[in-house]
């Protein structure tokens, strides 16, 4: 919020209305916000425990300049990733051109040999992607890892936006912010287009491992917004290479499945016989090209850490262009040279291993005892592949409302790409989410986490892109408006405010109802 004790003139509007409120009336409104979310059932799920997810009511702003790199950024890496898979469980031209050492993917214990040939129908197989990115010292946003497999926390900036307008009405109309309510809606559409050949009005259902998962709130909020079913793999059957989903009028045909499901539990004939989440036959089916699963199975070698650190190589071979996010600098311990340099500085590094997620098993160097490096020593001589080594960054911080008031906390963002073969769309803003730990660097929920509302302004000399917040004194004269924010960010019409009238309404209905 500030640069050299002067207020950042993007946050000059907040800071100003939270002068006013005062610490009393802030401290108020963040106790009702917290005391909403936990009542509404917004939640998440560590070790079968369902915690609230604390929302912080100080916003993050992000200038629309920033966000345009930003967006430009995620959608070449989408891009990027998108022709790497095909490559790699196709001709496989990447190896032959020594772009990334076969031996890289194969060891993946996430490339799946049973989808290898497997064409999409519309060549997509990164329906949806998380890209995590951080702001380093110079306040560059660098690439921190991506997420292509079934990535997680949308519901989150649809449920903030909504609360936190609510909490902060004032400051929320003096803002011109771009609306995330449009993701249900984009997300439907790529999903439909995703459908196998000469299915003109396809059946999308999302498949969810049940009520116990972590993430099963989104889960339900998204198949409430697109008006679709939320299944589970004993409401579907494969026959004669269809996926079949028993309905009180028998067995209906599903032509697009968006899977909430890790891999290894999808299909008990090809992954883990003792799943009783997934769908037997469910992979034949696909390879038939009866249905279409979003994300696509395997995509999980693209999450690699490993993989990670070619992926500015991957942007330059598949697009020839130069990469527009930056990763964050990475040491291979499976490079002789690298791993002998880390070793030597174990105590100044953060290692992570190359299939780790939410923050398990990472180790950050300073922070760790003698007995910590030397069992991480242990380990990485023993599996080298697995591990990798970066130096520790200061994530930028954000003034956040702790017990003692308003503290700087590190924060990192996750915007979400939706891909429907013509475009990539970027929701504007994305999930920040914050370390609550005072100098905590680990973000993650698991972690005591928490997250905030991101707010992209909308561009001042682009007079169609009004965002969510302007006052309808700054519309265009005569448009009909709309309850809620237009799906497009600017003006709409009639029949766009139905639209987002039902959107919102299922959006509340679900939320209440959790």
């Amino acid at each position: 919020m500030f640069a050299d004790a002067e207020v950042r003139s993007n946050y000059a509007q907040v800071h100003e209305s939270f002068e006013k409120m005062g610490a009393d009336e802030i401290r108020l409104r963040a106790d009702s916000l917290a005391s909403s979310y936990l009542e509404q059932g917004v939640t998440f799920g560590v070790a079968g425990e369902e915690r609230p997810f604390p929302l912080d009511i100080v916003p993050r702003l992000i200038e629309a300049a920033d966000w345009e790199h930003v967006e430009r950024g995620v959608r070449q890496r989408v891009l990027a990733l998108e022709a790497f898979l095909a490559d790699a469980y196709g001709p496989g031209e990447l190896f032959a051109d020594g772009v990334v050492p076969r031996a890289t993917v194969m060891t993946s214990p996430h490339f799946h040999r049973v989808v290898a040939g497997l064409e999409p129908a519309n060549g997509v197989r990164v329906h949806v992607a998380g890209v995590d990115l951080i702001r380093d010292g110079n306040g560059d946003f660098r690439v921190l890892e991506d997420n292509v497999r079934v990535p997680s926390g949308v519901s989150y900036v649809m449920t903030n936006r909504r609360a936190l307008s609510a909490a902060l009405p004032e400051v929320f109309a003096d803002h011109r912010i771009r609306p995330v309510s449009q993701y249900s809606q984009q997300l439907l559409a790529a999903l439909r287009k995703a459908a196998p050949a000469g299915v003109s009005d396809p059946t999308v259902v999302v498949l969810t491992p049940g009520v116990y998962n972590s993430a099963y709130f989104e889960h339900t909020l998204l198949a409430r917004t697109m008006g679709v079913e939320l299944v589970e793999g004993r409401d579907l059957v494969c026959r004669s290479g269809r996926v079949m989903m028993r309905t009180t009028n028998g067995l209906e045909p599903v032509d697009v499945i968006y899977r909430r499901i890790d891999d290894d539990f999808l299909d008990p004939m090809q992954f883990r016989a003792d799943s009783a989440l997934g769908v037997p036959g469910i992979i034949n089916a696909a390879r038939a090209g009866h249905v279409t699963i979003a994300n696509a199975v395997g995509n999980g070698v693209a999450d690699d850490k490993l993989l990670y650190t070619y992926v500015p190589d991957l942007i330059r071979y598949y697009l020839s262009e130069e990469p527009i996010l930056r990763n964050v600098d990475t040491w291979r311990m499976g490079e002789p040279e690298q791993r002998e340099e880390v070793l030597d500085r174990l105590d100044e590094l953060v290692l992570k291993p190359v299939d780790g997620s939410g923050g398990k098993g990472i180790v950050i160097g300073p922070a760790a005892s003698r007995e910590e490096l030397d069992e991480l020593r242990g380990k990485i001589l023993l599996d080298p592949r697995a591990w990798i080594a970066q130096p520790v960054i200061s994530l930028s911080t954000v003034p956040t409302l702790v017990e003692d008031g308003v503290r700087p906390r590190h924060v990192d963002l996750r915007p979400f790409a939706v891909h429907d073969g013509d475009d990539v769309f970027v929701l504007p803003g994305g999930l920040t989410r914050v370390a609550l730990p005072e100098g905590e660097l680990i973000v993650n929920s698991s972690r005591g986490g928490g997250s905030k509302d991101t707010w992209v302004l909308a561009s001042p000399t682009d007079p169609e892109d009004e965002g969510e917040g302007a006052p309808a004194a700054s519309r265009v004269a005569g448009t009909p408006q709309s309850a809620g924010p237009a799906i497009d960010g600017g003006t709409t019409d009639v029949h766009v405010q139905e639209q987002e009238q039902q959107q919102q309404q299922a959006l509340g209905a679900e939320v209440s109802r959790c």
